[in-house]
């Protein structure tokens, strides 16, 4: 069975589900997915998981994100992007200095709302729904973290940087807050995602170039984690969700190998031993 993960260049205009349906129809697979959404206008760095490779998905989804983010200043859409139906029109009354030093306010640790127009559920139903209906709903706001916003590029009304955050960040709930401490509204009208954990962009293929032979096995793609050997006898034990007894105690994630050194799984110690988190 083919496993592992491939890295597309998303285009503009496609959702990320339909990269999913065409890659599973392309190559004829058993159970395809992405590692985390790019809304359609967006473009970009798309993980794809393939087969078993899904049930690692959660590692990655935890991971850090970059992107090139372009904001439009003066137009508030009501998706808080270009896709989205203006909702405001003001005078951007604001020079250089202000935006960016505005802009910086938003690096490290805060709470962020989400848009109304996001994937994310109430009683089990996306909020885009509700949005699309006319009814509001109340939104907790998320703890998000921006580490770094850099690469400040601004031809008035339009504001261009890099930034890299952490998940669950919303880049066009970004521009709308923005463009709410400038008091003149905005948007995000271009999103390029350049990078998540340690995959690049600039190792990405558009989906017509894909094939099988770019595809990052398992063990490639964990292999910055620290690894531990087991012996025959705990091998099988462990494959069996049983707790084994090792010499180490930290808790960090380890890659598996079993007394043949084939790659077996994702562990971790607790506090009744030592178990799988994931399995290869």
């Amino acid at each position: 069975m083919i496993n592992g993960f491939l890295l597309v260049n998303k285009d503009p205009g496609i959702t990320s589900s339909r990269v999913v349906q065409i890659l599973k129809k392309k190559f004829n697979l058993n159970k395809v997915g992405h590692l985390g959404t790019l809304d359609p206008m967006a473009t970009g760095l798309l993980i794809i998981a393939i087969n078993r490779a899904t049930k690692f998905a959660s590692l990655l989804l935890q991971s850090e994100k970059s992107y090139r983010a372009e904001v439009t200043l003066g137009t508030q859409t009501d998706t808080d992007d270009a896709e989205g139906e203006t909702v405001s029109l003001k005078d951007v009354n604001v020079n250089e200095f202000e935006v960016e030093k505005t802009l910086l306010t938003f690096l490290g640790e805060s709470d962020q709302l989400p848009p109304n127009y996001s994937a994310l559920k109430h009683k089990g139903k996306p909020m885009y729904k509700y949005a699309r209906d006319g009814i509001k709903v109340e939104k907790a706001a998320r703890k998000i973290f921006i580490k770094n916003i850099q690469n400040i590029e601004i031809e008035l009304p339009k504001v261009s940087f890099d930034i890299q955050c952490s998940k669950g960040t919303y880049i066009r709930s970004i521009a709308r807050d923005l463009g709410l401490r400038l008091g003149c509204g905005a948007h995000l009208s271009k999103l390029n995602r350049t990078s998540q954990e340690k995959f690049m962009l600039s190792d990405a293929c558009a989906i017509d170039d894909i094939n099988l032979e770019k595809l990052i096995s398992l063990e490639k793609a964990f292999e910055d984690l620290d690894f531990i050997q087991l012996n025959e006898r705990d091998s099988a034990a462990f494959l069996h969700g049983r707790s084994i007894e090792t010499d180490f105690h930290h808790t960090h994630l380890l890659r598996v190998y079993d007394d043949k050194n084939q790659f077996i799984a994702i562990g971790k110690n607790t506090s009744t031993g030592f178990k799988h988190e994931y399995l290869v």
